[in-house]
């Protein structure tokens, strides 16, 4: 310990293994556990069905072209009615409207569902209501803004009680939503931004604006008729999810002639997200790993160095009774204290590098108290370890050759 300088060397191959131990376990466990937030948000207990449009056909000379496909009502009835171990079972019917208030205006995704939907995907209000079963029996002209959306149409005012245009109708909005994650808002709702969305009562959104939306370009129109983009079914255990899931499947490969739909399973992407989680977890303690057995490498190297260099210290000890044990011990005592503290500055850094991480490139990490434990542990038992060779070598030197050592 007297070659500072060489030891402060010795010293950066354990640090740098350590910190990057810690750092890369942070940003990954970080990582996968906001999208394992955002997937939980879409229910686990979900099993998600939506329409997809199918391929595109032979064009047609045809000036207006009509595109039928994706869920049916029919769908819907045999989830709901017939599939055992379905709770409930909420449909949506997307339409693509423009939502004007004064001179403002924004396109975003207009969902009609249900008053369900708000505890099957687990949506929370941030001020007024949801969709009410009244709401639907009566067509009630009412809408709940996303957050996104009431903060862009009314930024200076409340929105309750006021009225938008949806369309070509006016709509009284009688709640807003919290915002939510944009992974979570991605998965429900695929083109829309995350809070850029506004729900109406489903049968409101049938009556007013149908299940037809025409596009024109190029001198033609092209309608896609769509009963249904989504149904979303709730399971009454985790259990069960997997047998509902492979029941839908079944029976929208049975029912529809075209691939159009799609069935996603929250609880399935979960267990997906948590074992590349785990891999990952594996890989970068592994690359981490191999930092630590180089500094343990370089520390063994040191320390035969230095019993090298102290070979006549070494033989003076045992003239004067010091027995092996003490010899070993000393040198060993030297490794965990070089080691150490290479690990306790690794430590430090590498909680460092996650702050630093957050605070510029606005990624979330999640240190873990027992990542930094362990990496601390593996980086003074690396010492021990490679320590114990130059510890037994000096220990086992002939007293008398090693006095003589010049």
């Amino acid at each position: 310990l007297l070659h500072k300088l060489r030891s402060f060397l010795t010293t950066l191959g354990v640090l740098f293994g350590v910190a990057s131990v810690v750092a890369m376990l942070a940003v990954g466990e970080g990582a996968s556990e906001k999208a394992q937030d955002q997937i939980r948000q879409l229910g686990s207990r979900n099993v998600i069905m939506r329409s997809t449009k199918p391929e595109q056909q032979a064009v047609s000379d045809q000036k207006t072209r009509v595109l039928a496909y994706g869920l049916t009502r029919e769908d819907f009835d045999r989830v709901d009615k017939t599939f055992p171990g379905v709770k409930r079972t909420v449909p949506v019917l997307s339409s693509a409207e423009e939502v004007r208030v004064g001179a403002k205006s924004c396109r975003p995704k207009v969902l009609c569902t249900t008053p369900d939907f708000q505890d099957v995907v687990g949506r929370i209000m941030a001020a007024g209501r949801f969709i009410l079963p009244q709401d639907e029996e009566n067509l009630s002209l009412v809408c709940v803004l996303g957050y996104d959306v009431a903060r862009y149409l009314f930024p200076f005012e409340d929105s309750l009680g006021q009225v938008v245009r949806v369309g070509s109708h006016y709509f009284e909005v009688v709640g807003v939503l919290v915002p939510r994650g944009p992974l979570g808002e991605s998965l429900a709702n695929p083109s829309s931004e995350a809070g850029g969305e506004i729900f109406i009562p489903l049968e409101t959104g049938r009556a007013y604006f149908g299940e037809r939306q025409t596009t024109i370009r190029s001198g033609s129109r092209d309608i896609t008729e769509v009963q249904l983009h989504e149904i979303i079914a709730e399971v009454d255990t985790d259990e069960n999810v997997p047998f509902v899931a492979a029941a839908c499947r079944s029976m929208l490969v049975r029912e529809h002639e075209d691939k159009d739909y799609e069935v996603m399973v929250p609880l399935e992407l979960l267990m997906r997200a948590k074992e590349t989680q785990r891999i990952f977890s594996i890989v970068l303690a592994s690359i981490a790993g191999i930092s630590l057995l180089v500094g343990g490498i370089g520390i063994m190297n040191v320390m035969l160095a230095t019993v090298t260099e102290r070979t006549r210290e070494i033989g003076i000890r045992r003239a004067l009774g010091a027995r092996r044990r003490h010899i070993v011990t000393q040198f060993l005592v030297e490794t965990t204290v070089l080691s150490g503290c290479g690990g306790a500055a690794g430590v430090a850094i590498g909680l460092l590098i996650p702050w630093i991480i957050e605070r510029t490139a606005d990624l979330e990490t999640q240190v873990s108290p027992i990542s930094a434990i362990l990496a601390f542990g593996i980086s003074v038992a690396i010492g021990i370890i490679f320590g114990l060779y130059p510890a037994w070598r000096a220990a086992h030197m002939d007293p008398v050759e090693a006095l003589r050592h010049e």
